[in-house]
């Protein structure tokens, strides 16, 4: 049955439009001719995606911390995709599908605020009142009129193409919101299928939009999720995109060099699309993307600068955050643009080179792009400057895992191609990081590199893995090595609670030290050591050989030196061995092999 315009239709249509990218990434991947061919549309849009559902399920896990009737109003869901899919975004059409959901959100926030107070907005879950078909008219709307403000030479047969057609049909649009976005769903397909006659590349290649593709994946969620068919996604005629319909199969003649496209009639009023990159067919030998930290009154400035080094430039964002994204020939000139204008941090520049891009951190040598790759690496994910230098020093490649915020799949297959082996074994040494491995293992197979996921649910695991990995073995007798020995090794964490709560241990309150096993709370104490002691002697009275203990940042080594005495003292034939991890949480890691 038809479901309400609120946190939870948010949350479902994010895990929907994720799972439908997720199947049909490699295709829209495939048909990506424009702007740049190099392959990658389906996977940024994915990656974008993921960043905005990762936000979302963070807010509705941190309402359920509160209480079991807490729920997130609609202006906490949108704003949190809204805001997940700006920092996450990648390449031109994630950078514009994250401007199109902030302007979404802009609407559906705003028209909460203006039409209830927040208690009636949580009651009834966060809905904006009994007109939700036209709060997602209007937010459709203004999704479009966002996009083309953040892209500099807006051009037709594109992303924002397919955007625009499914607003302009909502807003004819009647019925619910699920009728509504129904309407946008159809109209969106119609109008990619249109995008060859529009774009010579596309029409040349046989293809439409990648970009638009994609759209149609997200718009096609929504509609699901506001009807509420959330079975799992199923090809709805993907493969027939890779060939337009019948009109233009045959070649059009060629535009003139310059031509200026129609401009589109919309709800309001036409809006000339001037070509991208006028006159070039060279394209320029860069990406640059960044997060900025800026004021508002500084782009303006900006995108004039950036749009004098080269094309494909969308600037996003607002309120001091923006996302860029350009096309140029001199990536540190981009960079220094932004420098100027405020603060530019997740730099990332891939080098359009050859066959494939490339990506390279900011500053990294071009030899190291093109060195000849090393026949078998290590990609580990580690939380703490530590164990980052204690993976380095062992030849692997570390992945941050920042609190609160664990790495998403495009970091990993960054990680991976920056090893630039053949083989690659990834340990992302965390439960929840599963999944995301998983992806970021499939996108790197697809690129050629044969890569094992070894399921390593803590640090201490991964070292396990590391201590046993010997590059000489065959590859698959060197995995089934470290799996066994990440197998082997059983895990425990100490850590503080932030508030009280209940465990499998009984009452915990704000301060107190918790000594989890296997992820399990079953010592609740009040100091660390005498608590790390009394998980020790638990896990050891199982056996083993090995302990290793992994001490976080500000934890004294008069712990580990009473750990270790402890040790000796209570368990004949034991080991102990000591890393400095120098994460900031939990305060001590454990591993017993």
């Amino acid at each position: 049955m038809p479901h309400t315009l609120d946190a939870a239709a948010v949350r479902t249509w994010c895990a929907l439009a994720l799972d439908a990218l997720g199947r049909a990434r490699e295709e829209i991947d495939a048909i990506n001719v424009y702007p740049v061919p190099d392959g990658d549309t389906g996977t940024n849009l994915y990656l974008t995606v993921e960043s905005a559902a990762r936000a979302v399920d963070a807010v509705f896990d941190g309402h359920a911390t509160t209480g079991p009737a807490s729920r997130p109003t609609l202006p906490d869901a949108v704003r949190a995709m809204a805001h997940g899919a700006l920092i996450g975004a990648r390449g031109n059409s994630g950078t514009i599908l994250a401007q199109l959901l902030r302007g979404m959100a802009e609407v559906l926030a705003a028209d909460v605020a203006q039409g209830v107070d927040d208690a009636d907005a949580e009651g009834m879950g966060g809905m904006g009142g009994p007109d939700d078909a036209g709060q997602l008219r209007r937010a459709l709307r203004r999704a479009v009129e966002s996009a083309y403000e953040g892209v500099a030479r807006p051009v037709e047969g594109t992303i924002l193409t397919v955007a625009a057609a499914a607003a302009d049909a909502a807003a004819e649009a009647q019925g619910d919101s699920a009728a509504v976005a129904r309407a946008a769903d159809e109209a969106a397909r119609s109008a990619l299928a249109m995008t060859p006659g529009q774009l010579d590349a596309l029409s040349r290649a046989g293809v439409v939009d990648s970009g638009g593709l994609g759209l149609v994946e997200v718009i096609g969620a929504l509609a699901r999720a506001l009807s509420g068919e959330t079975a799992p996604w199923s090809p709805r005629g993907a493969r027939a995109w890779t060939r337009p319909p019948a009109p233009y199969r045959q070649h059009p003649e060629p535009a003139p060099p310059h031509a200026e496209p129609r401009p589109r009639a919309s709800a309001h009023g036409p809006m000339p699309c001037p070509i991208a990159a006028p006159g070039g067919s060279t394209t320029p030998a860069f990406e640059v993307i960044y997060l900025l930290d800026a004021d508002d009154t500084a782009i303006p400035r900006l995108r004039t600068r950036l749009d004098a080094l080269g094309d494909s430039l969308v600037v996003v964002g607002g309120d001091g955050l923006w996302n860029v994204h350009v096309h140029v020939d001199d990536a540190g000139a981009a960079v220094e643009a932004g420098i100027d204008a405020g603060r530019p941090h997740r730099i990332r520049i891939t080098h359009f080179a050859g066959s494939g891009a490339t990506a390279a951190a900011p500053g990294e040598p071009a030899a190291a792009r093109t060195r000849e790759p090393a026949q078998r690496a290590v990609v580990a994910v580690v939380p703490g400057e530590g164990l980052a230098a204690l993976c380095t020093d062992a030849g692997a490649t570390a992945v941050a895992a920042r609190p609160g915020e664990p790495p998403a799949s495009g970091e990993l297959v960054d990680a991976i191609r920056r090893a630039n082996a053949r083989e690659v074994v990834l340990l992302p040494n965390d439960p929840e990081l599963q999944h995301t491995a998983a992806a970021a293992a499939e996108q790197a197979r697809a690129e050629g590199v044969r890569v094992a996921l070894i399921p390593t649910r803590a640090a201490v695991q991964g070292i396990a893995a590391l201590a046993v990995h010997e590059p000489a073995r065959r590859f698959d007798e060197d995995v089934v090595a470290m799996t066994s020995a990440a197998g082997a090794t059983r895990y425990a964490e100490l850590a503080v609670a932030e508030r009280q709560a209940w465990t499998m241990a009984g009452v915990c309150q704000a301060g107190d030290v918790l000594g989890l096993i296997d992820g399990d709370v079953v010592v609740i104490g009040s100091d660390l050591a005498v608590t790390a002691g009394t998980v020790l002697d638990r896990m050891l009275a199982a056996g083993g050989e090995m302990v290793t203990l992994v001490l976080g940042a500000g934890v004294p080594d008069a712990v580990a030196d009473r750990l270790e005495r402890h040790v000796r003292g209570a368990h004949l034939a034991v080991d102990t061995v000591v890393y400095r991890g120098g994460q900031q949480s939990p305060p001590l890691l454990i591993g017993i092999e």
